[in-house]
């Protein structure tokens, strides 16, 4: 969570020359993570191994455990090889990559990630800093001083690099793989994140003169940038993100004494005074008031809050929302809604049971993006079973740290989305633990999976999974072939016999 008020904007475009958009960029000003990522391949492979880097950069850097630098770490490194274990399963994206720069701020620091040829700029009072080093030929010998910011502009290998995001296998610890600093962030400074295609089209200079003329209306200085690039070539895609602290300003103009300069010069300083006037009515966007910055709200439900019920809050949450769940009972079928966090407000206090005599499940997304679960219990009982306790259909969703006891399939994954189900307790339902069917690519990491009646996690119908660091006890785990067997015993926790993987025989589609 980020205490100090930012003002924040981020877009991408195409580009001139480009037919598709191979960047792409998250931002959060509430958890204070800003991303921008460069897709490697061209058509559908730069684009999809973009995707890839977004997803798990967001699985990884949204659950704040660890310090800023082990998450960026972490979440680069998942990122490098699952796009890399991707593009070995996709033929026809062989050499997908990426470069990106990645921020996580907090207590008045900027913790960056980097690798490649994106950058991160530091403006203050009046200057520009570039913090991150391009992992480039051109770029190691502009930072260097051996070639001027012109000089590397105009380089014919400047888009070359040396360094980028899952053309090889990588963990986290590999010392020449990300570049990480943590530098300030002051109240009155503001961070550029961008591709390439706006740092090689738009000098330095020009960036910093655009961010500050518009200086508490990121949004206008993004635009008037990506603007720039286009109208000097627009030969690349471009992404550009801005975060202001809150007393981001341009820099005082020097005091000027009109006396001395208008000593003897009526006319000249009446003429002075009408020029005067006509800049400060053509400059008037810098009297007019800032633009209304729609904040992040927290919505309660619970005994004695604003909302009775789970379904009423998210009824009236918007993007960015969370609605935050005292402890107690819920009978209710809860629908996840795009980009509104649903939280319990003590980690498993909240309980979610069948509404009524439903046997349905408790909770469920359909074509849901950027939502999350976090903290709920989920259980069932004979009187009211549930015949699961998350379905996931087609949706790119976060579930953390959530328990589901006694449902039929604990959590069901369906569809081509690829969600993260990360540190949940998944135990004791009478069929599978975790059910994946449909070509989707699920990250499935630190979670607990026992003592299910099925198998503990059964991917079926082209499902992909990622799997990392979960425990499996009492349960069979059914992998297609093309999944390395040995790989995920390596991963993962087996805590007995029992656990051991076997192949699902060929059957139809579940319905």
């Amino acid at each position: 969570m980020v205490e100090t008020k930012l003002r924040c904007a981020g877009a991408s475009h195409t580009g001139v020359i480009r037919q598709n958009n191979e960047d792409a960029f998250h931002m959060d000003a509430e958890r204070g993570i800003f991303v921008v990522v460069d897709g490697i391949g061209g058509q559908a492979a730069g684009e999809e191994a973009a995707r890839i880097a977004v997803a798990r950069l967001r699985a990884r850097l949204e659950r704040q455990t660890g310090t800023a630098e082990q998450r960026l770490r972490e979440a680069v490194a998942m990122a490098n090889n699952e796009i890399l274990r991707t593009a070995r399963e996709n033929p026809e994206w062989h050499g997908m990559a990426c470069v990106l720069t990645a921020v996580v701020l907090e207590n008045g620091s900027a913790v960056v990630g980097h690798v490649g040829d994106s950058r991160l700029y530091h403006m203050r009072g009046g200057e520009i800093r570039k913090i991150t080093h391009d992992h480039s030929p051109v770029g190691e010998r502009e930072d260097n001083h051996e070639l001027s910011e012109a000089e590397a502009m105009r380089h014919p290998r400047r888009n070359e690099v040396f360094r980028d995001v899952g053309s090889e296998e990588h963990s986290p610890g590999d010392s020449e793989f990300v570049e990480i600093q943590r530098i300030a962030f002051e109240p009155d400074a503001a961070l550029l994140l961008c591709s390439d295609g706006l740092s090689d089209q738009v000098p330095s200079a020009e960036i910093r003169e655009a961010a500050e003329r518009h200086a508490g209306d990121p949004q206008a200085a993004v635009d008037e940038l990506i603007e720039a690039a286009n109208r000097a070539g627009g030969k690349d895609n471009v992404t550009v993100v801005i975060v202001e602290g809150e007393r981001f300003t341009a820099p005082a103009l020097p005091p000027v004494r009109a006396a001395s300069l208008f000593a003897g010069r009526p006319a000249l300083f009446l003429y002075g005074l009408l020029l005067a006037a006509a800049a400060a009515w053509l400059s008037r966007a810098w009297w007019t008031p800032p633009p209304l910055i729609i904040q992040p709200r927290v919505l309660a439900v619970g005994n004695g809050a604003p909302f009775g019920s789970i379904a009423a809050a998210l009824a009236q949450a918007r993007r960015g929302d969370t609605v935050e769940v005292a402890g107690g009972e819920y009978r209710e079928q809860v629908r996840l809604k795009n980009g509104v966090t649903l939280r319990a407000k003590v980690p498993l206090e909240a309980i979610l049971r069948a509404p009524g005599m439903s046997a349905g499940p408790a909770v469920v997304a359909e074509g849901v993006h950027g939502a999350r679960l976090e903290g709920f219990s989920i259980l069932a009982e004979p009187a009211m079973p549930l015949s699961a306790g998350i379905v996931l259909t087609d949706s790119e969703v976060t579930v953390e740290g959530n328990q589901v006891a006694g449902a039929g399939v604990g959590i069901e994954i369906r569809g081509s989305a690829s969600p993260v189900l990360s540190g949940n307790d998944i135990h004791d339902c009478t069929a599978e633990g975790v059910l994946i069917t449909g070509p989707s690519a699920p990250w499935v990491w630190h979670n607990s999976i026992q003592r299910n009646k099925g198998a503990a996690l059964a991917a079926r119908d082209g499902a992909r999974p990622a799997l990392a660091g979960n425990v499996f006890e009492k349960n069979a785990v059914e992998l297609p072939p093309e999944i390395s067997m040995q790989d995920v015993r390596q991963r993962n926790f087996f805590l007995d016999a029992a656990s051991a993987s076997r192949r699902p025989a060929a059957r139809g589609k579940k319905e």
